[in-house]
Formats: C-alpha cells, structure tokens, sequence
C-alpha cells in the first residue's frame, strides 16, 4: 500500500464529520494527555509512601468498583440533566480528586478519593457516548466512535512518557498536572460543545408513546432482551481483555523474563492502537457489526488463548497484536451497536448500562486472573479466555444476528445534527492528529 494512498485512506477516515464532534474529540485528547494518576498509581503508593503491593491492588479495585456504581449514575443524568452539564460536573469532580491525591496522604483517605475518581471518570462516559450518537449521522456512527478511541490511545500514549518527568516533578506534582488537564477538557466542553440532549417530542403522543419516553429506568434498559445480550456478551469480552493486563506479567515472570520486557511487550498495544487505528477503521468500514463482533472476540480469544504457547518476548509481543486487532475493532463497533439499540431520550441510560459491563470486568477480572495463577496455572487462564472468546463469538453469531441486522435497515439514512453547530475546529489540528489511546484497562 503507498503512502498516498494510506493519506487518502486517513482523509477519508476523518472528513465528513461535524464540527462539534471534532471539539469533544480535542477534549477527550487533552483530558488522556494529562491522565497520570491511574498510569502511576500503583507506584506512587508502593515506592512514594512504602504501602504494600496488596494494598496497592486494592485501591486500584476500588477504582472499577467505583465505576460500577459511576457508570449507570451517568447515564440517568445523561437523559435528566443533559449531557453537557454532566460531562462538565463530572470531569470537575475527576479534577477534584486527582487534586486531592496530591494532599491526602492517610491509607483510607487515599482509598476513598480512588473510588470517588472511579465514580466520576466512569460516570463521564456516558454522555461523550451519548453525544456522538446525537451529533453524527447514524452511517458514520461507528466511525466517529473509533475516531474518539483512537484519541484515547493517543493520549495515553503521551501520558505513558510522564514517567520520565516523575523521577524530577515527583508524583504528587503530575496528579495536579491531571487534575489540570481535566479542568482545562471540562472548559472545552462548557465553551465549544453544544446541548445535543434531544428535545421532547412534539406533537401529538399516544398514551404508550408518552409513557414509554417518560418511563426509562436502569430496570427497563435490562428488560431490552437484545441490548441485554449485547450487554452480557460484552461482560463475557471485555473479561477475556482485561486479563492480560494482570495475567500476562505474571506469566511472563514466571518463564524468567524481567519487568522491563513486560513494559517492552505491553507497550506494541499502544503503539499498534495509535498506528493502525485508522487503518483498520478503513476495513471495517460498512462491514455487518455483527460480523465484526464475532470477529473480533475470535481475535481476542486467539490472542489470549497463543499466550499459553509463548515462550520468548517477542512471542508473547505477537499475541499482543493480535488481540489489540480484536480491540480496536470491538470497542467502536460495541459502542455503535449500543447507539443503535437505544432510543433516543434513552442513549445515556443505555450507554450506562454498557459502560457498567466494562466496570464489572475491570473489578473482577483482576482478581480472578490472579487467584487462577496461584492456584491451576497460568495455562488454565489462557484456556479459559480462549473459550470465553469463542463463547461470546457464538453468541454474537446466533443471539444478535436478527436484531443488529434488522437494524441496520435505518442506518442508511442520515441523522440530522441538533442544536447549534460551533464554529469548526482548525483543520490541521485533527490532520496533525492523524499523523500522531482508552482501553476499559486503562481508564
């Protein structure tokens, strides 16, 4: 492939889109660039404060914990509230307790700042989700999401090299750079992002109609049997996912390897993310979403399952690119998919409830990869995910072909834009963003 065509492929990826997208896109690259307190965490409490590698897993749980209860919060203000104004209260509230990491200094202090973080960073996803499905046509929906979580990848990226700077500015000193760059996305938001929280329906309403639109809880979502199975089938992916992000060190070390070839193999995540992203972009492009979910779970549970069969570093490097493949077709196209079931005066509730299945997985993965480790093995934890990879590939295949499919039917048609459109943000912002990362495990 020349380079020429690679540039018309990137101009493609990101032409079309409106304005408004590309200001909450600049928000969610400023917000990662400067997310150092979950990056450097676990460091900070072990070799800043000497508390133990116990507590220091315990606190970072608390943060999925915290995002359990955050996650389906943000949906119900999505769709009260709005979707500015929580975006903007909750990136505040983030602000606030990377801030106060910087002063607390008490074990349960630091703890109950970590899980109030958890509820405010989680709480934040659904109306960005909510957001993109409102402002961008419904063809270009999935496009949109890949776009934004590419700008994920990005920013952890560069948030990643802080590492260097925190041998000189020290911990404390990044978490206020955090809550900085928090406080300065949330000031994108309230100037440049437009309320595109629908209107009521106007006109006359049958009393079904009236109380459908009025009535949506958390419950009612759940009682939406195929976004339930889209739901269960993600909470079956996204655990296959976040094991390697505690299994894969541990496996690691014990065929010898040290911590720094870890960081060597885990780092062709990020790199393959922010190089490819948009590229792969490109060939999932109109493709059946249900097509690519299966997909996408065989390649996590090949990537993951091959981890039992490495035995060198640049082995376990390849399992990593090919379950990263698996990611950065799954995230977008979970997320469109989620847009596609959800009514519309229900996208943040829906969104919610999506982004809880994430929470779970981030909470419980951790501990179950571990405790498989030290007691069957390494090896049963990689056959394990192999099958729930291909467990959820069947799913997809079998239990939401009909409704996604349907589905698509209204997709073809293009959603108009609500509210007032911003002025547009400079061109060679987002192209130079072209040129230049949120997984769940990472955020």
């Amino acid at each position: 492939m020349s380079i020429s065509t690679l540039r018309r492929s990137a101009r493609e990826t990101v032409s079309g889109l409106p304005p408004g997208f590309w200001w909450l896109w600049l928000s969610t690259l400023v917000n990662r660039t400067g997310a150092f307190v979950l990056t450097f965490l676990s460091l900070y409490l072990t070799l800043e404060l000497g508390h133990s590698a116990w507590f220091a897993g315990l606190v970072v749980a608390l943060h999925g914990l915290g995002g359990v209860a955050g996650s389906p919060l943000g949906g119900v203000l999505t769709d009260r509230w709005g979707r500015r104004p929580t975006m903007v209260t909750m990136h505040l509230a983030g602000a606030a307790c990377a801030a106060a990491l910087a002063l607390v200094t008490s074990a349960w202090g630091i703890a109950a700042v970590v899980l109030l973080m958890g509820v405010a960073m989680q709480a934040v996803r659904p109306p960005i989700n909510a957001t993109i499905a409102d402002m961008v046509p419904a063809h270009d929906v999935r496009r949109a999401y890949a776009l934004n979580y590419w700008a994920l990848n990005l920013g952890f990226a560069i948030a990643s090299l802080g590492g260097g700077a925190a041998a000189f500015l020290g911990y404390r000193t990044l978490f206020l750079v955090d809550a900085v760059a928090t406080v300065l996305c949330a000031v994108i938001v309230f100037l440049r992002l437009p309320e595109t929280r629908p209107a009521p329906r106007s006109g006359p309403q049958t009393p079904t109609e009236s109380a459908a639109e009025e009535k949506v809880s958390t419950l009612t979502v759940l009682r939406d049997a195929p976004f339930r199975t889209l739901v269960l089938l993600n909470l079956l992916v996204c655990l296959v996912f976040t094991a390697p992000w505690i299994g894969l060190p541990l496996t690691m070390a014990d065929q010898g390897l040290s911590a720094s070839s870890y960081g060597a193999v885990i780092a062709v995540n990020g790199v393959v993310i922010v190089g490819f992203q948009l590229l792969v972009n490109k060939f999932t492009d109109k493709r059946s979403p249900v097509l690519l979910l299966v997909l996408s779970s065989l390649l996590f549970g090949l990537g993951t399952g091959a981890t039992a069969l490495a035995g060198s570093s640049v082995a376990f490097a390849a399992t990593v690119v090919v379950w990263t493949v698996g990611e950065m077709i799954h995230v977008p196209t979970n997320a469109a998919a989620t847009a596609r079931l959800a009514p519309e005066h229900a996208r943040g509730r829906y969104q919610g409830v999506m982004g809880m299945s994430w929470a779970v997985a981030g909470f419980v993965a951790p501990i179950l990869a571990g405790a498989i480790v030290d007691g069957p093995g390494p090896d049963v934890l990689w056959a394990a995910t192999a099958a729930i990879g291909v467990l959820a590939a069947a799913g997809y295949a079998t239990r939401l072909r009909k409704a996604l499919a349907e589905d698509e039917d209204v997709v073809a048609a293009p959603v108009p834009v609500p509210g007032p459109v911003p002025s547009p943000a400079p061109a060679p912002v987002v192209v130079k963003g072209g040129d230049a990362e949120d997984s769940p495990a990472r955020t």
